[in-house]
């Protein structure tokens, strides 16, 4: 029987490639549909089980990783929206408490 293959995805801190099931993805999902003047609402937040829906980007566990890529905002880059401080200052709470 051949072996399945283990998907890999980059850690936005380090730069190191893991299997998918090692990192924590952060997600941005639609919660409000487009308005009258097209803008749309997004809400980013960590997606420990992998399965939200939305556009992700990936992240070690480490906390060391996690402040790496906020401080370069790698995040924002990867995930092609702002995102404000009191967001990723709870999502490195759910980091902490994840660890």
């Amino acid at each position: 029987m051949a072996e399945r293959k283990i998907p890999m995805r980059k850690c936005l801190g380090c730069g190191e490639m893991f299997p998918q099931r090692e990192l924590v993805r952060v997600v941005k999902t639609k919660i409000k549909p487009e308005a009258e003047d097209g803008e749309v609402t997004y809400e980013v937040s960590l997606d420990l089980v992998g399965k939200k829906n939305g556009r992700g980007a990936y992240v070690c566990r480490k906390s060391e990783c996690f402040e790496k890529a906020r401080k370069a905002k790698r995040f924002a880059r990867a995930l092609q929206c702002e995102i404000s401080e009191d967001i990723y200052e709870k999502m490195a709470g759910e980091m902490r408490d994840s660890e």
